[in-house]
This record gives C-alpha cells, structure tokens and sequence, in this order.
C-alpha cells in the first residue's frame, strides 16, 4: 500500500496501449498506480481516418494478456482497436482518469506531485488553451493534484502535427489530419507528403472519387511506406489515374485555395487550384515534461536519456515506456506498440525489485511453441 500522504505508488501519464500495459505489470506484482490521459483512451488514434488498418498483426497488438481477435482474422482497424482497448480498462477497473491534463509536476524529495485541469480538447491541444483553461472559473474548479511515489511518461510522441510554416497553413480547407474520406467526393484534394499516412491517403481519396494530387520533396515515396501500399498508389500514378509532383516543395496557399509549388529543379514555379490541402507531414512530440522533470533528451530526434534494461530516465523515479522513447521522428519511426511491450516488464520489475525478462524471454511467454 501507498506511504501516508501518497495517493498511489505510480502514477503513469498517458492511457493509450502501453500506458495501460504497465499498469497491468504493476499490477500483478501487488503495485497500484493511477492513470492520467488529457483525451480519451488511446486517444490519437481518434485521429485516424475511419476505417485505417494498423501494419502489424492483432497478435502483436495486443497487451494485458488479453488476446485481440478480430473479425475473419484480418488486420485491426483502429476503431476495432479502440474498442479492444475500452474492454481492457473494463476488465481490469484500472483507475484511468480521463480528458485531465497534467499541467505541471513538482518532485518532493519523496515522490511528484502531479497538478492536473480539466483538458476537453484533449491530446495536442494548443497550449494557450491549456493556460486559459487552468486559468478560467471552470478550469480551476476542476483542477486537482496527486501525490505519487515513481512516475511513468506514456506520453506517446504525436502531440502536434509537423508544420510547414508557410502562408495559408492556417485557412479553413487546410488539415494536418485525413477526415471521413467521404467528405472528399468529387473534389480536388492536394496531399503533401511521401510516408504512411500521405500515401494511404491518397489511395482512399482516389477510391472514393477525389481527384487526387500528391506534392512531396523527394523523387520517390519512402521505403518504409508499407509494402502493400506503395505499389498500388505507384500503379495509380503511372496510369495517371493520381498526379504526383516530385520533387515539389508547397511555398503558399492562397484563400481561394490556390497553392504555389516550387520545384522541380532551381528556380521552377507552378500554381494550381485545390478544394482541399491536407499536409501529412508527420507530428512532433512535446518534451514539456520532460523539461519540467529534468528528463535529458539528445540528438535531432530529442530522444528522451533512459536505461534500457529498466526504462528508468536519469531522474531517479521517472520512467519512459512506449512510442515516448523515440523522440520525434526524424528519419523514420523507430519505436512502435509492438516493440514497446517489453517495457511495462522492464517498469514494473524495476519498480518490484525483481529482474526485468529479455525481449527473447518475453516473446516466449507470449507466443509459446505448439
């Protein structure tokens, strides 16, 4: 049981799969822990266009375990996936607090003390917002705090979308985030950007009548788009059924929705007209708390300072688990679900005393031999 004056023993930012996969480690090795989310569970998964599949398998997928089933074995949408998650929370009764953010963090000695408001938007909102929320009679009536001895940032690293900087980013046809593809009927969408989610974009525009352009720096998409979508957007392109501008750099949006492109090659210029500008450039992560807490962070990616047999930051105490330990992402994801699940063990044995299993030992245990 928690010390007189701590409220629980770990408390843990972020209820998305991994968030909730260590406190199901704690768990059962007798540790309770409380969670904070700013959204809902799983949150940014809300921003996915319906119907997106993840890569990896639902066995790879799942966590607390629990196995993941899905309809005809097929691949898991994220809606499936949220739904999966809502009955983990429901089946072990973790105390999950949602759509609260922790604001600020202050370390005792003994423990953190986690200041929390009221966060309706959620996950990735403004942080003038956030200020005028703790700040306004209804953010300081739900305010609150909690004592806790260790502390585990599940934070996740897509807080905020990656941002041109460019003139009329800001206009109302313009998104960082794909919506139902059904909105798009009929009309002409422009897609900047050359990974995962731009080239599942354009394929699911396409399909349902958008007339589809797709703007990105490079001569060709990425290697590491998946490997049954890039030859289905590259079949389309080569059949003009998609227009594609390599090479292509987007300098402004004009509100008539007239974008100017730069490129290809030195000095070249070109306008066309679009209903809809949607730049999928990826998202950056927040490294607020880490700042607050005093977590080191390194490199281009800001990749959060941790060791790796037990996740434990170089603050004494403060724990990094899932897609948090790769930073943002600058040349390529590095850190997923499915290989993060090794370090709700890794916390909770640390945390236990007792030895943190290998990733071999743990993928025995999940997948035993028939």
């Amino acid at each position: 049981m928690p010390e007189p004056g701590i409220e629980s023993e770990v408390g843990i930012i972020g209820a998305g799969p991994v968030g909730l996969e260590v406190a199901w480690a704690l768990r059962e090795r007798g540790i309770p822990s409380v969670l904070f989310e700013a959204g809902s569970i799983g949150s940014t998964m809300r921003w996915w266009a319906p119907g997106t599949t993840f890569f990896s398998s639902p066995e790879r997928l799942a966590i607390c375990g629990v196995p993941f089933v899905t309809h005809a074995q097929a691949k898991a949408t994220g809606e499936q996936y949220l739904d999966y998650l809502r009955q983990i929370v429901g089946a072990f009764d973790f105390d999950v607090r949602t759509n609260t953010r922790v604001r600020t963090i202050e370390s005792d000695g003994e423990g953190f003390v986690l200041h929390t408001v009221p966060s309706w938007k959620g996950v990735g909102e403004d942080a003038r917002w956030a200020d005028a929320v703790a700040e306004s009679p209804s953010g300081s009536a739900g305010a609150g705090s909690c004592r806790v001895r260790r502390l585990v940032l599940a934070i996740g690293n897509m807080h905020a979308p990656r941002t041109l900087g460019i003139p009329g980013e800001g206009e109302p046809f313009v998104s960082h985030y794909l919506d139902d593809p059904h909105l798009y009927f009929r009309k002409r969408v422009l897609i900047v950007g050359g990974k995962n989610s731009a080239v599942e974009a354009a394929i699911r525009l396409y399909r349902v009548g958008a007339d589809v352009t797709v703007s990105y720096r490079q001569a060709e998409f990425s290697k590491r788009v998946k490997q049954w979508l890039r030859p289905e957007l590259e079949w389309l392109i080569a059949k003009r059924r998609v227009t594609f501008l390599p090479e292509t750099h987007v300098r402004s949006i004009a509100p008539d929705g007239s974008v100017e492109f730069e490129g290809p090659g030195p000095g070249a210029r070109s306008s066309r007209a679009f209903d809809y500008v949607l730049l999928l450039t990826g998202y950056v992560q927040s490294t607020e708390l880490f700042d607050q807490l005093g977590v080191r962070v390194h490199g281009e990616d800001r990749i959060p300072e941790f060791a790796e047999e037990t996740m434990q930051s170089n603050v004494p105490g403060v724990y990094v688990a899932g897609t948090a330990c790769g930073g943002t992402p600058v040349t390529g994801v590095k850190v997923f679900i499915e290989t993060s699940h090794v370090h709700a063990e890794r916390i909770a044995a640390a945390i236990a005393g007792d030895r943190a299993p290998s990733r071999e030992e743990l993928a025995e245990a999940s997948y035993p031999e028939s």
